[in-house]
């Protein structure tokens, strides 16, 4: 049974820089994410009422994107500049796992997850537009986002999964047994069994969400997945994709250089591993704009966006 409330945030907490793409949590509560001068930040004390410390862990050089936390004080981060990196916590050293495919610059990482066995799935949106161009893939529906897999000890990644919608967040079911991965330009979810007769064969998981799914986020095998809604479902465009490639095409140039400004109309979902909406969480008028993340911690949810420069906590619903 699907329970449906107001994705009201409560408190506002400004970073020193924009576009907290992604918020993860760790296990104190305390939140860490990526902002576009390249730093990777912590915030610490959101559930207390006087203001949350925020201090500086790294610096990618680039522009950090999803992040992973490892158990051994460790971080992943995909870099839209610089490719898949891992950040020391401790010392702030940063390294690049991976920044070629196939030979090519590895460009526009999303997201990513590590596994029990150490190796690391991740995301690419697309191939034929950058980070500061994205509206340009979500118009033209290039179908170029990918799935690749770092084993462990492996210098450059495999290609697991081609052909998605502007691939963007992935989460691990509880048992490990497949990937979520969040199509934003489908609406979709897709379902990537790891094991099993059916393994590589991606199916969809969830279909015709109420709004475009950007990063997935679980705190833990029993926990469920969050689902940020970026933005509302835009009719006009759904019927926009059905257009030739060459329309679409022309369209996307166009786009990139039209004025942009997010809706007011954000959203969370929160699913179990069968695909069943647990929660649906939204709102329509909302000062906090282009919800791109949504993780538990301390107790609430807190909000990340490519467009603000701070994170919102809102309430987290009931169990």
């Amino acid at each position: 049974m699907t329970s449906s409330g107001k994705l009201v945030p409560h408190r506002f907490v400004a970073l020193p820089g924009r576009g907290p793409e992604d918020v993860v949590a760790d296990a104190r509560g305390r939140v860490l994410t990526g902002v576009e001068d390249g730093r990777i930040l912590r915030v610490d004390g959101l559930a207390e009422p006087a203001r949350p410390r925020v201090e500086v862990l790294a610096q990618t050089g680039g522009r950090p994107l999803g992040l992973e936390l490892l158990p051994d004080d460790g971080l992943l981060v995909c870099d839209a500049e610089r490719g898949l990196l891992r950040v020391d916590l401790g010392s702030g050293a940063v390294r690049v796992l991976a920044d070629t495919v196939a030979g090519e610059r590895l460009r526009f990482c999303s997201n990513a997850v590590a596994l029990s066995d150490g190796s690391v799935y991740f995301t690419v949106a697309t191939t034929r537009h950058p980070l500061a161009r994205w509206i340009g893939d979500l118009v033209e529906h290039s179908g170029t986002g990918r799935l690749l897999r770092l084993a462990p000890g492996a210098s450059e990644p495999e290609l697991v999964l081609e052909g998605l919608q502007f691939a963007n967040g992935i989460a691990p079911s509880g048992d490990e047994s497949f990937l979520v991965v969040a199509e934003t330009g489908a609406r979709r979810l897709t379902r990537v069994p790891l094991t099993g007769p059916r393994a590589g064969h991606p199916e969809t998981f969830a279909g015709n969400l109420p709004g475009m799914p950007d990063n997935l986020w679980r705190g833990g095998p029993d926990g469920p997945l969050w689902v940020a809604l970026a933005g509302p479902r835009v009719p006009p465009l759904d019927l926009f994709h059905r257009a030739a490639p060459a329309i679409r095409r022309t369209a996307a140039r166009a786009a990139v250089h039209a004025p942009y400004r997010p809706t007011g109309t954000i959203g969370a979902l929160a699913l179990d591993d069968h695909g069943r909406i647990l929660h649906h969480l939204t709102a329509r008028r909302s000062r906090y704009r282009m919800t791109t993340s949504v993780c538990e911690a301390a107790g609430r949810l807190v909000l990340g966006s490519l467009w603000e420069r701070g994170v919102a906590v809102c309430e987290r619903p009931a169990p």
